[in-house]
């Protein structure tokens, strides 16, 4: 957080801050994530930039007052360009002290913490793991920090005493008494929220009553009582003209596939099984039918997939969603969709693994099965979305890619930036390019035949719906003769439709933008290349540097397979490169593999994403 004026107003200073940093930190059943979304949309609806990053556990009912159970909700918002969640927090509010305890070394010294006291009692420090009788709230280990201790659950319960609601209703609305509170420390405006809430309990009036109530209760507890000396102030920020919504990247991804759906022309059929982080899509897609998308929540993975390949075959844009562990179960399919070459958008949005792993959590780890993953030789695009907002353009580019190349493309996602969101810039219709599926109609081969597998300056065969007359032929998983379609079990054939299918994804690198360093000098003594979620991390770090004099560059890979195809002179027109990956180093092998360049790995699989020090630290160190 960064001051740059004084202005005082009533009984608390006003001082205006171009960026700053709020964690809001509590049980899972205490509503952060509810409040940090408020929160943020208020602020992307007021014009300033954001990045957000929610973290929650994987049980459903996590251990209440524990640790491990600890939800929370990180928003960094500003008057200027923002690209990350911020590697500090300058507000903490913890509603227990579990919530404290995980969070308080990510405050600032001198930040500002908001504690509900009601969550310090004997009972819930013993859960959070202090020692018998040790307070932090009264031990003085927190003089470093300005700490306002307030009994939200007290005043939550006078404050809607008498309205009849039961005490499990009541407790459930402590989070609004906090929201409010909020909202007068950084002069922002209840509306919105009190809208949302109207809407959201429209069929239960009693409830939306007791949350504005409470809400206008934190807002009145900051402006009537002298505890607060300080407000905050964020101006809008200075964004490229346009009409903006906060986005999340599920949010972004399930946008996309209805933009690809309408600029191709087909209709849109997502087969999918529930996944955490990928669950959303569907969830969000499911609310479009009256624009034609078709969902189907099956009953397993492999039930998804094989009903989209089905709805690929027979002429529409079929997708499938999910996570690390649904890709392996999807694998069987994945080849049969890659032998048919025929239009598949298979998107992974990846969590920490193997197996269950942290469902949770975020990571980097499925690059090499989304390149390798498969039985026999089947390689396949794969592109990767760098921020929520990507999402939509990385779902467009990967429906054009699989609908005009006719083959799967797998997107990659991730966690972080499926459930973190940011400012989007809306675009309009005649910003957005079409998609070109050419479907055959009239025989393409000698005397009124019809070659299946005759292929186009791009090698791609032929896309025909079922029931065309006169263009009859065989698909299946079995392999087929080259250009006639008929099931050869010749060697060299064989050989020769492998080294063909290889040959058309190489292709597309041809159709592809160039890849571009987005920050620094276009050679040098070190470049940071990145691919995914690690996008705002480097950015940050790498302009910091840049501003500070060091002689660094970033460039950040949309596309992993195949690579642009000047990526090897830009590689090697740097004395050093550097490769942060959310994963033990999937990349950095893939580089070094092809391009025989000494990169250098910089891996974490904390299922956090990399913190701008992080980087500065290992880039600096490099540099030395």
């Amino acid at each position: 957080m960064e001051l740059v004026e004084n202005i005082v107003s009533s009984h608390a200073s006003l001082i205006e801050a171009d960026s700053i940093v709020i964690r809001f930190s509590g049980d899972s059943g205490d509503g952060m994530q509810l409040t940090g979304n408020q929160f943020t949309d208020t602020a992307a609806y007021l014009g300033n930039d954001l990045s957000t990053f929610p973290e929650f556990p994987a049980e459903i009912r996590a251990p209440i007052g524990t640790t491990a159970g600890v939800s929370g909700f990180q928003v960094h918002f500003g008057s200027k360009e923002i690209f990350t969640p911020g590697d500090e927090y300058d507000v903490l509010v913890a509603m227990n002290s579990a919530a404290l305890k995980v969070d308080l070394p990510r405050l600032k010294k001198g930040g500002i913490i908001i504690t509900n006291t009601a969550g310090f009692d004997k009972k819930n420090l013993g859960l959070a793991g202090y020692a018998d009788g040790v307070n932090p709230l009264e031990d003085g280990s927190l003089d470093n920090f300005t700490v306002h201790k307030i009994d939200i659950t007290k005043f939550t319960k006078d404050c809607l005493a008498g309205t009849g609601l039961g005490m499990k209703e009541i407790e459930r609305s402590k989070n609004m008494f906090v929201l409010g509170l909020l909202f007068w420390m950084f002069d922002e405006p209840m509306d919105y929220t009190i809208t949302f809430i109207k809407e959201k309990f429209a069929k239960k009036p009693d409830i939306a009553e007791a949350n504005i109530k409470t809400l206008k209760a934190g807002w009145n507890f900051g402006d009537h009582t002298e505890i607060f000396t300080t407000r905050f102030k964020v101006s809008s920020a200075h964004l490229p003209k346009g009409t903006y919504r906060n986005i999340t990247g599920n949010h972004a991804t399930a946008i996309g596939l209805v933009a690809a759906s309408e600029m191709s022309g087909l209709p849109l059929f997502l087969g999918s099984y529930p996944i955490t982080p990928a669950s959303d899509v569907l969830h969000e897609l499911s609310k479009y039918k009256t624009s034609g998308v078709k969902t189907l929540q099956a009953e397993d993975e492999i039930a998804a997939i094989c009903a989209a390949i089905g709805a690929s075959y027979a002429g529409g844009l079929g997708v499938t969603t999910t996570s690390g562990p649904g890709m392996a179960l999807k694998t069987e399919a994945i080849g049969l969709a890659t032998i048919l070459e025929i239009p598949l958008l298979i998107i992974d949005v990846q969590r920490g693994g193997p197996s269950t792993g942290l469902p949770t959590k975020t990571e980097q780890s499925d690059l090499l099965q989304a390149m390798y993953g498969r039985h026999g030789e089947g390689p396949l695009p794969v592109i990767a979305a760098n921020s929520p907002a990507d999402c939509f353009d990385t779902i467009m580019e990967a429906a054009r890619i699989a609908i005009e190349h006719m083959t799967p493309v797998i997107c990659l996602t991730d966690g972080y930036i499926a459930n973190g969101s940011e400012p989007w810039r809306f675009p309009s219709a005649d910003q957005l390019k079409k998609i070109d599926p050419k479907f055959v109609t009239e025989p393409n081969g000698p005397d009124g035949t019809f070659l299946p597998y005759k292929r186009d300056e791009k090698l791609s065969r032929p896309w025909v719906k079922p029931g065309t007359k006169g263009l009859m032929h065989r698909i299946g998983g079995l392999e087929k003769a080259n250009n006639t379609g008929t099931v050869s079990y010749d060697a060299v054939n064989h050989e020769t439709m492998t080294i063909i299918r290889e040959e058309k994804i190489q292709k597309i690198a041809d159709y592809i933008a160039p890849a571009k360093i987005e920050s620094g000098k276009d050679s040098g003594k070190m470049l940071v290349l990145g691919w995914g979620s690690t996008s705002g991390s480097i950015k940050t770090a790498v302009r910091e540097l840049i501003a500070e004099g060091h002689d660094v560059s970033h460039l950040h890979l949309r596309h992993l397979n195949p690579f642009p195809n000047n990526l090897g002179d830009l590689l090697n027109s740097f004395e050093k490169v550097l490769i942060p990956e959310m994963n033990r180093g999937q990349l950095l092998k893939l580089i070094r593999a092809k391009y025989l360049v000494p990169a250098i790995g910089l891996p974490k699989v904390q299922g956090l994403p990399f913190t701008t020090s992080e980087l500065k630290n290992k880039i600096l160190d490099l540099l030395k």
